[in-house]
């Protein structure tokens, strides 16, 4: 098991891999090379990025089914993932803020298990789809719930600035089936699951998506939320917590 980390270096992008309390920087994104530089950074004095820099986010909706009771779905079945996009310029790493746009949105958090891809991937069966993931991470689907439901797509709602937190690191050999996932806000639970309740797996997923759209090194498929969605407003404190992954972070501010 590895742990990959994005952060910034002197002010630009750097990856490294993380043993204990210690950065060992890498020549490339990891997907790309885990080829060591020799240079070594303290964690505590790094600032944290995203750790994917992805050509987009693939969003998988309704992918549990006490979500779907608690949604505006509920009396639908679907027989194939429920995919969307959400845009890359809403990224934000862990610890960043999350910018709440104001009167008149009403903004949701959805504790979600992210993949990041790690070689291109077209048209692949679902036996081989973890050749293609490199990792995985946790992510917050921070959504504008009133815009979603008036839109005929979601791209507005899930594509303000800062609506997609994603870290703290990515984690690689990893089985994704049966992870804890928890969702804190302001240190009261909210949502509590586990990744084994998915309808679609991440494997078919990334078979399901890779049939119709190539996916690149980098790329981000976040796999659903589970129940408990809720509002955020300026000064929470939002907490995801995976299983064997760690815990992204991130407070509300308003605009």
């Amino acid at each position: 098991m590895g742990i990959f980390v994005a952060f910034d270096k002197d002010g630009t992008r750097a990856y490294g891999l993380l043993e204990d309390k210690t950065i060992l920087e890498l020549e490339k994104p990891p997907w790309i090379s885990t080829e060591l530089s020799g240079r070594k950074f303290p964690k505590q004095e790094m600032k944290l990025l995203c750790p994917s820099a992805p050509s987009k986010i693939i969003l998988t909706g309704l992918n549990y089914k006490e979500h779907i009771k608690e949604s505006a779905s509920a009396a639908k079945e679907f027989d194939e993932p429920v995919i969307a996009l959400k845009a890359p310029s809403a990224l934000i790493g862990p610890e960043e803020l999350i910018i709440h746009p104001g009167t008149g949105v009403e903004v949701h958090f959805e504790g979600e298990l992210a993949l990041v891809i790690g070689k291109k991937a077209k048209k692949v069966f679902k036996e081989e789809a973890p050749n293609y993931i490199f990792g995985y991470t946790c992510l917050n689907d921070v959504t504008a719930r009133n815009l979603q439901k008036k839109d005929v797509q979601w791209s507005r709602a899930k594509s303000f600035d800062t609506f997609c937190p994603v870290g703290p690191w990515i984690v690689t050999d990893l089985e994704p089936n049966g992870l804890k996932i928890t969702t804190r806000q302001n240190g009261f639970v909210k949502q509590d699951s586990a990744t084994d309740k998915m309808i679609w797996s991440p494997s078919e997923l990334v078979s399901f998506i890779s049939g119709f759209m190539t996916l690149y090194p980098g790329d981000l498929i976040s796999t659903g939320t589970p129940a408990g969605v809720g509002p955020l407003l300026p000064e929470d404190l939002i907490e995801i917590e995976i299983e064997k992954i760690g815990l992204l972070k991130n407070r509300v501010i308003a605009a």
